[in-house]
């Protein structure tokens, strides 16, 4: 036996030993998946047509934000990709402008939003920039 087929051997067992790990549970919790059925944008859908409300949870009317959405939306917007839809520039301003609003934590905000905490963390820094 030579040096390159000793060389194969090793990597063989090399990679027969790393295949016995423990596979992973879940690539994304089942609900953050149905974020279009979920989320807070469909409440928006409704705030439409009570002015004050719109304004209570955005904190701006609706014609001030459809301006500043138009802003950033080429600034923020991501592609979509074979693994997962992009998370839309609309679900990115709003999602941004009710941490602002409220302060509340990525953790927290999870839940009104459907987007998960660790996405929050780049989406709202990168809007805020935009």
């Amino acid at each position: 036996m030579n040096d390159d087929d000793a060389l194969a051997i090793l990597g063989l067992i090399l990679c027969l030993k790393r295949k016995n790990r423990k596979p992973r549970s879940v690539s994304c919790k089942k609900w953050l998946l149905r974020r279009n059925k979920y989320s807070h944008v469909n409440i928006l859908h409704e705030l439409k047509f009570a002015p004050k409300d719109w304004h209570n949870y955005l904190r701006m009317d609706e014609e001030t934000y459809l301006n500043l959405l138009a802003l950033v939306t080429p600034l923020i917007k991501k592609k979509d990709t074979i693994m997962r839809e992009a998370i839309t520039p609309h679900d990115r301003l709003t999602a941004t402008l009710r941490f602002l609003a409220t302060g509340r934590s990525y953790d927290c905000l999870k839940f009104s939003t459907i987007i998960s905490p660790q996405a929050l963390s780049y989406i709202v820094p990168e809007t805020c920039d935009a």
